[in-house]
């Protein structure tokens, strides 16, 4: 157990780290955890102690993995579904048009250009469709837009981009079967009963018991992410859903959602972080930079290209549509699962994989630094708070 310890308390050294580093550079906390990881993974490859970082460790998998699927559910706990409504048109055309514009692009890109087999130039597109969920609320988080309509705009978008993209992955490969029913099926059924169950128990049990509120949102996400799991859909997608669904409670107690934020900003994010950055290989891209990036670049153009004009219907401001566009071209952790099944089902290779997985990666990072550099818009952060907003609540954004 010491050698668990031992790894645990320097991954954790290096999350401090990159929250100083951060601080001081004044750029996204996830951002500088990727690129620390990063640092840490190729450092580590060239002296000879990769393995000891135990980036496949059984116990690193779980902690990232509910990391994402707390995040996530978090993510979706922040549209309201009454406030959706009011933005379903926006929400629904910039998130359409955010996976469509990518996965065609990226799609002739590979094809054409560089050459790639037709299965792994489509599973290229996908992977290259997405939108950063993880990344775009932890920035929402950090800064704060995460209670402003424009931060539950893009929040909504991204997940109808991701949304496409785990449907298209699931038509295209992935076979549909009575798996997949019992999946879809349990998800709805929790739709309609999940919010009427929470809020018997917090009726019943809440401030008598210990953190029961905390225990039944692990149990139902954790149970729901084995069902995703079994079907061949990904855990993080119900747990968006059953976010949106408990937003209305989530809201009416703002000191429970607090401390699921400080579980998992605190304790579980950093570990995703720092390890999707170290899980980049350096020298295969470095092998393959031209190809890196192409894929780079056919990626965030073609966000671009096809984001900016659909965003101009919606915002005035040029800050905010550049904002909004350059969020959106971000991806990480829907890129990186369909990656790694077309590596795990042979459709691509090892070095395609790297390839894609470092378009993916640099498209969390590069877009993200410069909306918050050049384009981000402040002048939203000096909006009255949302009344669901307490007032302490202030005080933690400005310390994650």
């Amino acid at each position: 157990m010491e050698k668990i310890y031992l790894v645990a308390a320097f991954w954790f050294f290096a999350a401090v780290l990159s929250t100083i580093l951060a601080n001081r550079l004044k750029i996204s906390i996830a951002l500088m955890e990727i690129i620390v990881g990063a640092v840490i993974g190729f450092s580590a490859f060239q002296l000879g102690y990769f393995d000891h970082l135990a980036l496949n460790a059984d116990w690193m998998k779980f902690c990232t993995g509910v990391g994402a699927i707390l995040l996530t559910f978090l993510a979706g706990a922040e549209l309201n579904p009454e406030a959706m409504r009011t933005k379903i048109r926006e929400v629904s055309i910039i998130g359409l048009i955010g996976f469509s514009a990518p996965f065609i692009g990226c799609t002739l890109l590979a094809y054409f250009l560089i050459g790639w087999t037709l299965q792994a130039s489509l599973l290229c597109g996908i992977a290259l469709s997405t939108t950063s969920m993880a990344v775009v609320y932890a920035v929402m988080l950090e800064y704060g837009f995460n209670k402003t309509e424009f931060g539950k705009g893009i929040l909504g978008a991204c997940f109808i981009n991701d949304l496409g993209t785990v449907i298209a992955l699931g038509l295209i490969f992935a076979p549909f079967t009575y798996k997949t029913v019992i999946f879809i099926v349990m998800t709805i059924v929790l739709m309609f009963t999940l919010r009427p169950m929470t809020e018997y128990l917090i009726r019943r049990f809440a401030y008598k018991t210990a953190a029961i509120r905390a225990k039944w949102i692990l149990f139902v996400l954790l149970a729901m992410g084995v069902l995703a799991a079994w079907s061949g859909s990904e855990p993080v997608l119900p747990a968006y859903v059953l976010g949106m669904v408990l937003a209305r409670t989530m809201e009416q107690d703002g000191h429970f959602v607090r401390r699921l934020r400080t579980l998992t900003v605190g304790f579980l994010t950093p570990l995703y972080f720092l390890r999707a950055g170290a899980l980049v290989s350096i020298p295969a891209l470095l092998s393959g930079a031209g190809i890196f990036l192409l894929l780079f670049g056919g990626k965030v153009v073609s966000k671009i290209l096809g984001l900016y004009p659909a965003i101009r219907h919606f915002r005035n401001d040029r800050k905010e549509k550049w904002y909004y566009t350059l969020l959106m071209s971000t991806g990480l952790t829907f890129g990186t699962i369909s990656a790694l099944y077309g590596l795990s089902n042979n459709i691509i290779s090892q070095d395609q994989y790297s390839l894609i997985v470092g378009a993916v990666i640099a498209s969390a990072v590069i877009p993200t630094l410069i909306a918050n550099k050049f384009f981000l818009p402040s002048h939203l952060l000096e909006a009255p708070i949302l009344d669901d907003q307490a007032p302490d609540e202030k005080d933690l954004r400005n310390k994650i």
